[in-house]
């Protein structure tokens, strides 16, 4: 069966488990467990010879125990920096003193790993995966992970939730960082210590990952079949569940391990048996290929009846409804009875509950999450909605993911209409070229009134990089800014790709000499 195959079976939202092979995939910045302890101690020592001396007293049955070297490292480290407080670890140290100072224990240690892995490099080439990744996240439930940085959170935009945050989470758009995360430097799980009090208060976390387990597909990305994370999940459903009865075979068929294997395109998934200790053979689904794209279309081509970010929402309320809240609870099938400020949940048949969502100006402001996931089913609400002369509507970009806008043609007219007038008229505050949004915004030759025409200008002759702009227009701060007439960064807001694509589309506007 190919993963197309498999994934389609899925009856509700799955839930991504990411190990370290994710991080070693797509960023620059990022190690192994024996690679990141190695690397501190090069820095610290000089060479490797102090780390190797380390390694050797910390092997079982063949095996290093790297929570074990750890922690004999990390003590190393503190003593080190301790002794020298203006040396190479000077920047270490004064973020150690001012969190003595406002009452809050830390770990040099750990502050240093924290510095190590805060930055997110992305390597090279690996745009196009994590585009497919994005186009999935819609269809994803939750994340669980072990690692520390902050990947997760850059591609999922979900809500990161460390050690006992994870108790009263909303299980739908979080991310579990189950051994910490860099913001929380004190709260990273690495040392021998950490993980045996890890494990004392792990019991109720323990409860919660086993609801996600047993209720949803679990696919695991950046981890090999040999993992001991794997091996532990495994014996923390079985210690719970009878091997052999109706639940855990439905865990099992739910259980999917993405294994990396360098040069495979493989589509194809097999069954794999697992020797966990006390128990018997576990046996789950694996793929083991490099082509990772495959599996994020699966996901993203996933049909179900509610999108993942809908089910939060519900829950957000229900949970306010259970807390005592001031919400105000209705039930009825005359939606026009209800107040325009009434939060609204809707049990009835299709037939006399309509409700439609997301304005035109929403889904303008939520332009990049739109065209990222692909999400054709809110942009089939356009064909009920009047889009105003006024407004720079991105009709091509969103023409390209959904098919059924009724009014495209038209849209599009009205668009190169506004767009011809917006560079002609723009063109009275462009004299300088630039090559920097930055360089605009600082020229004191340009009125603020004209900042963003002079945007809209040096994006029009390909003067700005289009990374620059992309940025620049995900964390503008009023979003509604956007929208309005008088903004010309519009251009791009609205109509992405760039418009050269544009014009390849057809669109060859009169532009002004």
């Amino acid at each position: 069966m190919n993963v197309q195959e498999f994934m389609s079976t899925y009856t509700n939202h799955p839930v991504l488990f990411i190990g370290a092979g994710m991080s070693l995939r797509y960023l620059e910045n990022s190690y192994t467990w024996d690679g990141l302890l190695s690397k501190i101690a090069f820095g610290l020592f000089g060479d490797d010879r102090e780390y190797l001396n380390i390694k050797s007293r910390n092997v079982e049955n063949g095996n290093f125990k790297y929570e074990a070297i750890a922690e004999e490292l990390q003590k190393k480290f503190d003593e080190v920096l301790e002794k020298d407080p203006d040396g190479n670890f000077q920047d270490i140290n004064n973020e150690f003193f001012n969190s003595m100072r406002l009452g809050k224990p830390s770990s040099r240690f750990k502050i240093y790993i924290s510095k190590l892995l805060t930055e997110l490099k992305y390597r090279k080439n690996t745009n196009i995966e994590l585009e497919e990744l994005k186009k999935a996240r819609k269809n994803v439930g939750s994340i669980i992970t072990t690692n520390y940085d902050k990947l997760a959170q850059d591609i999922f935009e979900f809500n990161p939730l460390i050690g006992n945050d994870i108790l009263l989470s909303n299980p739908y758009g979080s991310i579990y960082k189950i051994h910490g995360c860099v913001d929380n430097p004190s709260k990273i799980i690495i040392t021998k210590t950490d993980y045996e009090k890890f494990k004392e208060k792990y019991e109720l976390i323990r409860a919660q990952l086993l609801s996600l387990f047993i209720h949803n597909p679990i696919i695991f990305l950046g981890y090999n079949v040999g993992d001991e994370n794997i091996k532990e999940i495994l014996k923390t459903i079985f210690t719970y569940v009878e091997p052999n009865s109706d639940t855990a075979r439905k865990i099992r068929s739910n259980f999917l391990l993405v294994e990396y294997e360098a040069g495979s395109a493989n589509q194809d998934i097999v069954e794999h048996d697992i020797d966990i200790e006390g128990f018997a053979t576990i046996r789950i689904n694996k793929i083991k290929t490099d082509d990772f794209s495959q599996i994020y279309k699966a996901l993203a081509s996933l049909t179900l009846p509610i999108s993942a970010m809908d089910v939060r929402k519900f829950q957000s309320i229900a949970k306010e409804i259970y807390a005592g809240g001031s919400i105000k609870v209705n039930f009825t099938e005359d939606m026009d009875s209800l107040n325009n400020s009434d939060k609204v949940v809707a049990i009835g048949s299709s037939k006399t509950i309509k409700y439609e969502y997301q304005t035109t100006s929403e889904m303008m402001s939520n332009y990049f999450k739109i065209i990222e996931e692909e999400d054709s089913q809110i942009l089939s609400l356009i064909n009920k909605q009047k889009i105003t002369s006024t407004q720079y509507f991105p009709i091509y970009g969103f023409s390209r993911i959904c098919a059924e806008i009724t009014e495209e043609n038209r849209l599009k007219e009205q668009q190169k209409y506004k767009l011809e007038h917006l560079i002609k008229d723009a063109k009275t505050s462009c004299k300088n070229k630039h090559s920097s949004i930055q360089n605009i915004i600082d020229d004191e030759n340009i009125s603020a009134t004209y900042k963003n025409g002079a945007i809209a200008w040096g994006i029009w002759y390909d003067q700005l990089a289009k990374n620059e702009i992309i940025d620049y227009l995900k964390n503008f701060d009023d979003k509604k800014v956007l929208n309005t007439k008088n903004c010309s960064v519009c251009l791009i807001t609205n109509n992405m790709p760039m418009p050269s694509e544009i014009l390849n589309g057809g669109f060859t506007p009169t532009l002004p000499v």
